[in-house]
């Protein structure tokens, strides 16, 4: 499913007022896309692992508010968890709902990957049907592992200094936005991933491809980070969000940009 590691996406950046809102479309066009049948048959499985592991991260999350509030917050302070509260709860729903969505990737790349082939082919009018091969899914399996470690550290990088903002008094009232934002821009990064990948792009392309379409990422990202806190539609966030981006790349990427 993916090539060698020779190409490189350039981004045409004219200027789009638009762009924010475009990428918000593309989200919500995900819950579309699925429901093809063509499609649907590819959702069956990123979507139970979706399920599975969001469950587990909810609970995980009410788990670890609780213990921290608990263990941390003295007595005589408890009048600040009102203020608290929603502070530690932003946060920690973009670390854990992030942690999972790179652990449900991680699980589920070499389905989303037969997904994100699926809608390209849909989208383009060429023939729906994605043929399986164990090899085909072995190769992804591996090329997934190492893009989701390099995401990682990528994300470890950038997260430690915005964690610090919550400690900064006067700065700290921004530290929520500044981590939707930051969330939004990883999540854009994550699904993104697929169907660049599916072209044997390494995830430094696709921060390439993005980078000069900050605002349509982020309109898709912030997207997705919303759909993943409605409850029921976060099960389905993964499989949307895969043919989202897929659609996203089709029309906004691969017809303007030049690969080397």
């Amino acid at each position: 499913m993916a090539g060698s590691d020779t190409r490189e996406i350039t981004v045409n950046r004219a200027p789009d007022s638009n762009r924010l809102r475009c990428g918000a479309s593309y989200a919500w066009r995900g819950f579309a896309i699925i429901r093809e049948p063509t499609i649907r048959a590819f959702v069956i499985i990123p979507l139970l692992i979706n399920m599975a592991l969001f469950s587990l991260g909810l609970v995980c999350l009410a788990m670890g508010l609780n213990y921290v509030m608990d263990a941390f917050l003295p007595d005589w302070l408890d009048w600040l968890a009102f203020i608290l509260w929603p502070i530690f709860a932003v946060a920690s729903l973009v670390i854990v709902f992030y942690g999972f969505t790179i652990l449900a990737n991680l699980i589920a790349s070499p389905f989303n990957g037969l997904l994100a082939a699926a809608v390209e082919r849909h989208l383009t009018g060429q023939d729906a049907v994605v043929e399986f091969s164990w090899s085909a899914m072995g190769r992804e399996l591996l090329r997934s592992l190492g893009a989701e470690l390099h995401k990682l550290g990528y994300f470890l990088i950038w997260a430690l200094p915005c964690l610090l903002v919550f400690v900064i008094p006067g700065v700290n009232v921004i530290a929520a936005p500044l981590w939707f934002l930051f969330g939004a821009w990883m999540m854009a990064l994550e699904y993104i991933d697929c169907p660049l990948g599916n072209h044997g792009l390494a995830f430094p392309h696709v921060k390439n491809a993005l980078r000069g379409r900050r605002s349509l990422a982020l309109g898709f990202g912030g997207t997705v980070m919303f759909v993943t806190l409605i409850p029921i539609a976060n099960f389905i966030a993964m499989p949307v969000a895969v043919a989202g981006a897929t659609a996203l790349y089709v029309e906004q990427l691969a017809n303007d940009s030049t690969f080397v």
